[in-house]
């Protein structure tokens, strides 16, 4: 027999800013403006007319952020029943999430359905056997690989199947009863306004597929890839809405499906600085390095392969610290050698930067608390506070 029993879901860590023994509020830590979020939402909102926006939980699925979220009308992308339950304590209408995730438990799928969730994805035949068991009669979005072209992090190897494979599942799914969809992302932090045509165009293709078996998409998932202002400049949000846009018109046609999208980082990493601390400034083989006490494992996971590459600035005691400044390698606290943030990208640090200045990470609202360990080499986890 399947159980049912709730998942266990670690509390957000939402606490008081601590200080240290000068009264200067203690690192890391990362504080997120929670009018930000809204305005990021809105905006968006506003360049996707028509489109509902299904938040993606995993980017930063702190309370505060939820409710924020909530209150402009918000939908939800939850990847575990952990952020099933979350979503729930906050909105009790489960019609309003779509389990994302492609690679699910049979008992998880069991436990969404039997919460009310209706919407789950699929890249596979085995994924899909174990849907039509456990969750009948719910709407299924096939999800397509994409390129990620464009993208800093490209997300095509672990998700998506092949336009082929796409259409035998669809057809399957509707054999089966079920409304079903398409889906795919176009990889994270996304920089290219046309990277949604190539899928769109593969969408179409599918809808004749669907259409053949006396079906019809019941929605699209334009997925995510809004990227955040990061180190590299990257097009406004309207620039994005109104390419898609121009892309659904011209493959989809007037009889344009339902849309969703799937934004997480594009709502929040804008609203979250992260105020780190230089422990150790040394000179090492000719190169400058400065070590903070936040790392690769403390919050920074996406800086692996140096993916993701944050806006940085300097400042002492509140004062701004400018030029002259130079390149550095970026690592963190910890006694592990593959704690190194940057060494190919080189950020531009203040030269006269020393022992107790402050760092403020930028646009690192997304995917830092969510990654940081519960407490690797004995450091806390990071911190996260609202205003």
């Amino acid at each position: 027999m399947t159980s049912l029993a709730p998942p266990i879901l670690p509390e957000p860590r939402v606490v008081d800013v601590r200080v240290d023994r000068l009264g200067v509020p203690a690192t890391p830590v990362l504080t997120v403006d929670l009018s930000t979020v809204r305005r990021c939402y809105r905006q968006l909102h506003a360049a996707l007319p028509g489109v509902d926006l299904h938040y993606a939980v995993k980017a930063n699925p702190s309370r505060p952020v939820l409710d924020a979220l909530l209150d402009e009308g918000a939908s939800w992308d939850v990847a575990s029943p952990g952020e099933i339950d979350a979503v729930l304590a906050v909105d009790p209408d489960p019609a309003r999430i779509s389990y994302g995730n492609t690679v699910k438990k049979p008992a998880d799928i069991a436990y969404a359905h039997a919460r009310g969730v209706r919407r789950f994805s699929v890249d596979c035949d085995a994924e899909l056997d174990k849907l039509i068991e456990h969750a009948p009669g719910a709407t299924l979005l096939v999800r397509i690989t994409t390129s990620g072209a464009g993208a800093d992090w490209a997300l095509g190897q672990k998700f998506g199947c092949d336009e082929s494979t796409a259409g035998r599942l669809l057809a399957r799914a509707v054999s089966h009863g079920h409304p079903v969809g398409v889906c795919f992302h176009v990889g994270s932090q996304q920089h290219d306004v046309d990277a949604w045509d190539e899928p769109l165009a593969t969408t179409a293709r599918l809808r004749e597929v669907v259409r053949a078996c006396g079906s019809d998409l019941a929605v699209v998932d334009l997925g995510g890839g809004f990227p955040a202002h990061a180190a590299e400049p990257t097009p406004e949000v309207p620039s994005f809405g109104r390419a898609i846009t121009a892309a659904v018109r011209k493959h989809l046609g007037p009889d344009v499906p339902p849309l969703m999208a799937e934004p997480g980082r594009g709502l929040v990493a804008d609203a979250g600085t992260l105020e780190t601390e230089v422990v150790l400034v040394s000179e090492r083989a000719g190169r400058r390095w400065v070590y903070v006490d936040v790392g690769l494992f403390s919050g920074l996971a996406e800086t692996l392969d140096e993916a993701i590459r944050y806006r940085i600035t300097a400042h002492r005691d509140g004062r701004p610290l400018l030029e002259p400044a130079g390149d550095v390698v970026l690592a963190g606290p910890t006694c592990d050698s593959a704690d190194i943030l940057y060494q190919q990208h080189r950020p531009r640090l203040p030269l006269d930067l020393r022992i107790g200045d402050r760092l403020r990470i930028h646009a690192a609202g997304a995917y830092t608390t969510t990654y940081s360990s519960v407490g690797f080499n004995g450091f806390d986890p990071l911190r996260e506070v609202h205003r």
